[in-house]
């Protein structure tokens, strides 16, 4: 797996051992954070952060500063080895162990706002959590703000949003929400 653009171009990052973490395709980034586009200055949240590479990508490509959330300890390992190989600032990136639903109701609470929400959760887990997230998630975009949603095609993250853009490649699918 390697950054596909920016800053970090080229450079490859490790993801965690195991089949619990299933990173994004270079290929599915690529399209995604073209259609993203510039991310100058923004304000990340990489929810089910797994190797990071969602988020790495984000910092690549200009982001500001990406908070980087997982619940499992491998995870939590492999982004920080990724973080310190790019050798990326401290004061870009945070890195939380905490269940992801946990960690949106206490940013909720804490009045954090984010201009891009990144979430890639286990396929399984997928399905339920749509409904969960949809108010918090919602309290949590800056005016503008959008939230990425990657899943399988077969079981969609379903966000209650407004979605202004839908993507399929193979069996993965992205959604893009984007809040006025």
């Amino acid at each position: 797996m390697r950054i596909v653009a920016g800053l970090y171009r080229g450079r490859r990052i490790a993801a965690p051992p195991g089949d619990e973490t299933r990173p994004t395709s270079d290929r599915v980034r690529e399209s995604l954070f073209s259609i993203l586009g510039p991310l100058d200055g923004a304000r990340v949240l990489d929810l089910f952060a797994g190797s990071g590479a969602l988020g790495l990508e984000a910092l690549s490509r200009g982001a500001a500063h990406v908070t980087f959330v997982d619940g499992a300890n491998p995870a939590i390992r492999a982004v920080r080895a990724n973080l310190e190989a790019l050798g990326v600032a401290r004061e870009a990136a945070a890195v939380r162990r905490q269940d992801a639903r946990a960690f949106v109701r206490a940013a909720r609470t804490a009045g954090h706002q984010y201009d891009l929400v990144l979430l890639d959760p286990p396929y399984r887990l997928a399905p339920e959590l749509g409904r969960e997230l949809s108010p918090a998630l919602a309290e949590l975009i800056a005016a503008g703000g959008r939230i990425v949603c990657e899943s399988d095609r077969r079981a969609p993250l379903g966000l209650e949003l407004p979605m202004t853009d839908e993507r399929r490649y193979g069996d993965t699918l992205i959604r893009i929400h984007e809040l006025d």
